[in-house]
């Protein structure tokens, strides 16, 4: 998705707007704007939503400011964005958890199909990495392996339904192995017990292990993106591996409250497009473990949508749940 793309599809939304929505974004923003965060400081997202903030807001004319409203998986953050106020003063970072994932498996506080997605920000690609000291040193010896010796291999995750849960099993379904579930409390304690052999592989967030595998204490066997990744270069795609299947990013954008003006959406959309133009800023979230790329609301709609489809579907076939 072309980031000039972007910024032309949004120009072009805004010009076939009735005189009074335009009016409405011509005079937007007039007082800072509150972008929610659904998870705690310090992690990948709010990570992300920190080093968008100062350039958006030089983009807007206005302060962007980060409030994190963390628990029950990103559910309340999402839900305190889709109720606030439809007035262009509140937006919020959409995570792939509470979109795609967990509505499958428990009833969220809001409607899923409601959601005014704006932009996306940023593709995070799962890594699938195993302590150095593993004799596999690719995906498919580790599969050869784990073929020859079901259940013997564990693999580490952030928790249930979480992006790295469900990376590992759709690389189960996918190849046809039997590997066990370790859930942690975090990426941290994931990463942790890999380092200490306590469990065999982690299909980590980028984000999460690039620091590890860049010092040598991780080895990454594939990143599981359509290409490689810009920040591990040599590590191969799961596609060039024959296994196209295993595709899995955490997907993160800006969305709005529900009944925000098209006006609003689409100039925020415009202004998230050009400031991931900015060489600066997209170096710093490429050095995060992320791939900037901004699209248009209809864009990110359609991808989150193709993301429950297939999720909810890796779900029903594992039999996941919250247990």
């Amino acid at each position: 998705m072309n980031t000039c793309r972007v910024l032309l599809a949004a120009v072009l939304a805004l010009s076939a707007l009735p005189a009074g929505a335009t009016g409405a974004a011509a005079s937007w923003p007039s007082q800072p704007i509150r972008l929610i965060v659904p998870y705690p400081p310090g992690g990948s997202v709010d990570n992300l939503a920190r080093l968008l903030a100062p350039t958006l807001g030089q983009k807007l004319g206005q302060p962007v400011v980060v409030e994190n409203k963390a628990g029950a998986s990103g559910t309340i953050g999402v839900d305190a964005t889709v109720r606030a106020a439809p007035d262009g003063g509140t937006f919020g970072f959409g995570v792939p958890g509470a979109i795609s994932g967990l509505p499958h498996v428990m009833k969220v506080p809001y409607d899923v199909a409601a959601i005014q997605y704006v932009s996306l920000v940023a593709r995070i690609p799962v890594v699938f990495v195993v302590n150095p000291a593993m004799a596999e040193n690719s995906l498919p010896a580790f599969i050869a392996a784990a073929k020859k010796n079901p259940g013997k291999y564990n693999y580490a995750s952030a928790g249930n339904l979480t992006t790295p849960h469900l990376a590992g099993e759709l690389l189960k379904q996918q190849a046809g192995i039997e590997i066990m579930h370790v859930p942690y409390k975090g990426a941290a304690p994931a990463a942790t017990a890999l380092l200490s052999n306590e469990v065999q592989m982690f299909p980590a967030d980028a984000s999460a292990v690039l620091a590890f595998i860049k010092a040598g204490k991780m080895r990454a066997l594939a990143v599981g993106s359509p290409e490689r990744f810009v920040g591990l270069p040599d590590v191969p795609a799961t596609r060039e591996l024959g296994m196209p299947g295993v595709q899995v990013e955490s997907n993160y954008g800006v969305i709005a409250p529900t009944g925000t003006p098209a006006a609003i959406v689409d100039k925020m959309a415009a202004a998230i497009a050009a400031s991931l133009q900015e060489p600066a800023l997209r170096a710093r979230i490429i050095e995060q473990g992320a791939v900037p790329q901004a699209t248009t609301p209809a864009e990110y709609r359609k991808l989150m949508e193709s993301e429950s489809r297939k999720w909810g579907e890796v779900i029903r076939r594992g039999n996941l749940g919250l247990q």
